[in-house]
């Protein structure tokens, strides 16, 4: 924007510029015509020559006859030098005559007559210098120079506002994947300032209700599961039938289940990321699965690794086979595959459920949503896909979810590999 408004700028001073300098130039010209007729007329004949001689040596004033078979070139057919010669034209008369050069000798070459009347006609030759615009080359190197201390401070204007801005849409991201960024300085422009104190001050708030959060948890989690596995064993014990026993202590586990959802989804990940080798992890999770006696199949590739949180990743991947295991039933085969993806590596999980529409893919990932008129399980409180959705974007991921064509449904999470850019919160 600098540069064009620097360019419009001196095409509209030149522009006005150079009708009142055609003006003063063709003053000066004529002037020296005016001038030169004179000394020609009221000068004796034996001093003529001596006379134009001075004019040559003296103002680089040239006075030559014209004649007929005189080799003349135009001058150049620009704007500046049409306003010259008209306004020049407009004084002498309209028979005054222009050339760029006369017999080879390069100048402004204008004609004129000692007389209206006289057929004898002259020409008078000034230096191009004193029509052409002086020291052109030096005042475009001042304007070079103007227009770089511009653009300099431009640039020194928008670092300062940019860098804290910058900053500022960082540490945003941050906070977005659950993380709380160090405080932004408070330095930079008035209003830049102000918000990044506001900034800190949010960011702030929002790492104590996090730690409030946490502690109503664990409390919660402690206080709920004591009475809860009380009542288990009281259960186990009251000699009870044991359809009866078993449906009750269902119940009682499912409880225990749901609130173990609650403080998942509450809980944050202080630890960093770390590189974990997916086979061996995948292979351990999936075996108390199996000893309960459910059919798992892995395909797993074994030079997959990934930068996680391994704690996070357990509970993640427990959470698909658990959503997995709800709707699809026991006596399904739920398959756990990895392949690449770039720097990325999918982990998928496929039950043989019904399957869900399309359309519901994403609101499967709110907290509290299940779509009980196609996984007709009412179990859980809905909080499962949530917690996993949540821990991809925490780790640079994403959770996607598809139908298989067989039937069933597809949920797959991609991670960063440990050839991916890692995030910072810095």
């Amino acid at each position: 924007m600098l540069v064009l408004a620097f360019a419009a700028w001196s095409q509209i001073v030149r522009h006005f510029e150079q009708e009142p300098r055609a003006r003063d130039l063709a003053q000066m010209v004529v002037s020296i015509v005016n001038l030169t007729r004179t000394a020609l007329v009221n000068a004796e004949s034996a001093r003529r020559l001596e006379m134009l001689i001075d004019l040559t040596a003296l103002e680089g004033i040239r006075v030559y006859p014209a004649e007929d078979d005189d080799t003349l070139t135009p001058l150049p057919d620009t704007r500046p030098i049409t306003l010259l010669t008209s306004e020049i034209r407009r004084q002498l008369g309209p028979g005054t005559r222009f050339a760029g050069s006369w017999e080879g000798l390069t100048g402004f070459w204008v004609s004129f007559r000692l007389d209206p009347q006289d057929p004898d006609e002259y020409w008078v030759m000034l230096p191009r210098e004193r029509i052409q615009r002086p020291r052109a080359l030096e005042w475009l190197g001042w304007g070079g120079v103007i227009m770089g201390i511009a653009l300099l401070g431009a640039y020194l204007i928008v670092f300062r506002i940019g860098r804290p801005l910058r900053l500022i849409a960082q540490a945003a991201r941050t906070v977005g994947q659950g993380k709380y960024p160090p405080p932004l300085p408070a330095g930079g422009p008035g209003e830049i300032a102000e918000v990044a104190v506001a900034f800190n001050q949010m960011s702030g708030d929002l790492a104590r209700l996090e730690s409030d959060r946490a502690i109503i948890l664990a409390g919660v989690s402690h206080d709920l599961r004591t009475p809860l596995a009380r009542l288990r064993l009281g259960v186990e014990m009251s000699g009870a039938p044991n359809d009866e026993v078993r449906a009750m202590v269902s119940d009682i586990e499912e409880m225990d289940r749901v609130i173990g959802q609650f403080v998942d989804y509450g809980r944050s990940e202080p630890q960093p990321p770390e590189i974990v080798k997916l086979a061996q992890l995948i292979s351990d999770i999936t075996e108390a699965y199996r000893l309960r006696g459910l059919d798992i199949q892995l395909d797993l590739d074994s030079g997959a690794a990934i930068r996680v949180r391994p704690i996070a990743f357990r509970r993640a991947l427990r959470n698909l086979i658990d959503n997995a295991e709800r709707y699809g039933g026991k006596a399904q085969t739920i398959t756990v595959s990895t392949h690449s993806a770039g720097d990325h590596w999918k982990i998928s999980v496929t039950d043989q459920g019904p399957g869900v529409p399309e359309s519901a893919f994403e609101t499967l990932k709110r907290p509290f949503v299940r779509l009980d008129e196609a996984r007709s399980n009412p179990q859980g409180a809905g909080l499962g896909l949530a917690i996993v959705d949540r821990f991809a974007r925490a780790h640079d991921g994403r959770l996607d979810l598809s139908n298989h064509p067989d039937g069933g449904l597809i949920a797959t999470l991609t991670l960063p590999g440990t050839n991916a850019p890692v995030m910072t919160s810095g």
